[in-house]
């Protein structure tokens, strides 16, 4: 077996390249980035749906010190932005191997043992692990009954059926979230005649994309300075939505009038309109962005039915309503197993305990990085971590900056039960009046478990980097400074 390596890295979507491009800033070099998958990316790797785009700016949908002024348009497609990860990976591709899954993950007391598969498989050591396997990896399949008996392509939209022929398709999709709000329009746009299932309707509100032309991407390519204000104004624009999208009374107020507006504009019947009507706080689901939707579903060519799909029998589709529909392509945009992180069955502790068996009523951490009982364990874009307002690009960098001060000179990092409970505890009151808690409605962002907020930060970006920046790591080293005066 070799030597040790000080990091061993588990991602290479935008947190894990992220991670290993702020080890390279520090003149790190002993760590590797081990990625179960043929090419980086990550999510935008997985998901190549018809339509599949950002909804953050594209400008803020990327790393500070790597802006791309060629971005096509306010909001980059998924092919783009997978590019951009590829482009920038180069700089670290020296320590990425692909096609490795992590297959084993254990704390002995000193370091991570680390079991890996693919050609090389193997067992490697390393004194810190850094989770950077995302959310959107394990597409959510709901339990229907009679699913497997569907009669004709089946697929959810995570894993997309490229040899499938869409074009004039009859085709069913299950769910109007995200995903579903890119993707039908752009079925609508092939000729497809789509049945939608609607379990419970979204705020939308206006995208406003539109493409750069070629003068706008010469003068971001030209002018740094210019590039760096528009970013800089991105963001200030995206800590501004934080207050309607958690709950604000006169911000979601405002918001949900532009909504009702959109909705109201674009679909002038008033029965369709009031089944496309949500009935829970604005925010309290992710808020999406589409100026394609609405048109889609009333152009005659979507066929909504607001109710979901209750069970399967062959090629015919029956929803809880009662109504039956036939189909010859079934598409799940059902979303992903966000709250129940895949890779925490993998990685134990020294005691035997599992980072699922730590987080079986929710995940919990200190700072949303570490995990107590885990000792140099890093969890990125992990509990906590996210964002429903801004980039969570931005989040994953805070991340990887508090994570190298934790590394600082080779120490074990070993939070405390006690912290843990206490962020934890903070998080649940901060979180506790927001739309995402007390909306009224069922979100990924909870964990049905425990009813807590598990995914979402309950705050600003600038918030979040204040909080971290409170957090001295020596406090949590095994034998902790006598000068330390963090505040965990």
């Amino acid at each position: 077996m070799s030597a040790p390596i000080d990091v061993a890295i588990v991602g290479a979507g935008f947190a894990g390249i992220g991670m290993a491009l702020a080890l390279r800033r520090e003149s790190r070099e002993s760590f590797l980035v081990l990625e179960r998958g043929h090419s980086v990316g990550g999510t935008w790797r997985d998901n190549t749906y018809p339509g599949v785009a950002c909804d953050v700016p594209s400008h803020l949908y990327g790393f500070a010190e790597h802006p791309n002024p060629h971005w096509s348009g306010v909001f980059a497609r998924g092919a783009e932005i997978r590019t951009y990860l590829d482009r920038v990976a180069d700089q670290v591709r020296d320590h990425i191997e692909l096609d490795t899954p992590l297959l084993r993950a254990r704390w002995d007391g000193d370091l991570w043992q680390l079991d890996v598969g693919g050609a090389d498989a193997r067992r490697i050591e390393a004194k810190a692990l850094v989770l950077a396997c995302g959310r959107l990896t394990e597409p959510s399949v709901p339990d229907i009954p009679g699913l497997e008996s569907f009669r004709g392509p089946l697929f959810h939209s995570a894993r997309w059926d490229h040899s499938v022929a869409v074009d004039g398709a009859r085709m069913a999709v299950v769910g109007t979230g995200a995903s579903a709000v890119q993707l039908v329009p752009e079925l609508v746009r092939r000729g497809a005649a789509v049945t939608l299932f609607q379990r419970t309707p979204a705020w939308i509100v206006p995208r406003e994309g539109r493409v750069y032309t070629d003068a706008e991407r010469l003068a971001f390519a030209s002018d740094a300075g210019a590039l760096a204000r528009l970013r800089a104004d991105l963001y200030t624009e995206g800590e501004a939505r934080y207050a309607s999208r958690s709950g604000d009374v006169a911000a979601a107020a405002s918001a949900r009038s532009i909504a009702l507006s959109h909705l109201t504009a674009q679909v002038p019947d008033p029965a369709l309109r009031k089944a496309l009507t949500p009935d829970y706080a604005f925010g309290c689901k992710r808020v999406l962005l589409s100026d394609d939707f609405y048109p889609a579903v009333v152009s005659g060519a979507v066929t909504l039915e607001a109710s979901a799909l209750a069970a399967v029998e062959g090629r015919a589709l029956v929803s809880a309503g009662g109504a039956r529909y036939d189909a010859d392509i079934l598409v799940l945009a059902t979303g992903f197993e966000a709250a129940r992180q895949p890779y925490a069955d993998l990685v134990e502790n020294s005691d035997g305990e599992t980072l699922a068996a730590h987080w079986s009523r929710g995940m919990t951490s200190v700072a949303s990085t570490l995990i107590s009982g885990f000792p140099n364990l890093f969890v990125l874009n992990g509990p906590n971590g996210s964002l429903g307002h801004n980039s969570a690009v931005l989040m994953m960098e805070a991340q990887s900056e508090f994570v190298l001060r934790c590394l600082a000179d080779g120490r074990t990092i070993d939070a405390h039960a006690d912290a843990e409970q206490a962020y934890t505890s903070e998080i649940d009151d901060r979180a506790a009046s927001t739309s995402w808690v007390a909306g009224g409605c069922r979100n990924w962002y909870v964990d049905e478990r425990s009813g807590r907020l598990t995914l979402l930060w309950p705050g600003t970006v600038a918030e979040f980097r204040e909080r971290l920046a409170r957090i001295d790591p020596a406090a949590f080293a095994r034998e902790p400074s006598p000068l330390s005066e963090g505040t965990p």
